[in-house]
């Protein structure tokens, strides 16, 4: 697996925590080596089989937060499957979240802890479940620059979009799917609705024009295909 390098977007060894999660994604793939990624928001989707069986097919699904899957009384056109889980502090745990939670890798997403070191694992949390972090230092901070975010302000992209960055940068060379992501085509939002569960208030350390703008451009230049 190559992964690319933050700075230039050239595969390069990395000796670094990012080499770490690198190697369990891998571990965690559906299949290898991995030539489709799936990175699957929560964002409502009208149900479409074709678009559930593409995110199914893929090597490698990733989902985030309070996800919702596809079943018997759920045809929501998602998809079935989630290999690597991206989740943060202030998770809202749908029913989806921690079934099977011992075939999945669950990968924790706390930008916030470069600013302020006040979050904790919740209380909730399965104590058989392990939690990796992801490293701000070789994930969070060139994504916070590649969206032009000042380093010294407490802004960080969502969730969905350090997926997005993630599969991009273990996976350079792979297909990525991109699907739920309402913002990419309805930037100015303050509130978010999900294909489970009621809508929640946007919090004030993203800015989704800038997400929406660097999303948008992988669709456009064909990094990214966008399952709608």
């Amino acid at each position: 697996m190559a992964v690319a390098d933050p700075q230039v977007g050239a595969p390069t060894p990395v000796t670094s925590g990012l080499e770490v999660v690198a190697r369990l994604v891998d571990a965690y793939a559906g299949r290898t080596p991995v030539g489709t990624v799936a990175v699957v928001g929560n964002a409502p989707v009208s149900p479409d089989p074709e678009r559930a069986a593409t995110i199914d097919a893929a090597d490698l699904v990733f989902r985030v937060n309070g996800f919702a899957l596809d079943g018997p009384r759920h045809p929501r056109g998602l998809g079935t499957r989630a290999d690597v889980v991206v989740t943060q502090w202030a998770l809202e745990a749908t029913p989806w979240v921690f079934a099977d939670y011992r075939s999945r890798l669950y990968l924790y997403n706390e930008p916030g802890m470069m600013y302020a070191d006040v979050e904790r694992l919740p209380a909730w949390w399965p104590p058989d479940l392990g939690l990796v972090p992801i490293p701000n230092r070789e994930v969070h901070q060139p994504l916070s620059r590649a969206l032009g975010f000042d380093p010294a302000q407490p802004r960080w992209a969502t969730t969905g979009t350090v997926a997005a960055w993630l599969a991009r940068l273990l996976y350079p060379d792979a297909r990525l799917l991109l699907a739920g992501f309402s913002f990419i085509w309805t930037p100015v939002q303050s509130t978010w609705d999900h294909a489970y569960g009621g809508a929640s208030v946007l919090t004030g350390d993203h800015e989704l024009i800038a997400e929406a703008t660097m999303l948008r451009s992988w669709v456009e230049d064909g990094t990214a295909e966008y399952l709608r």
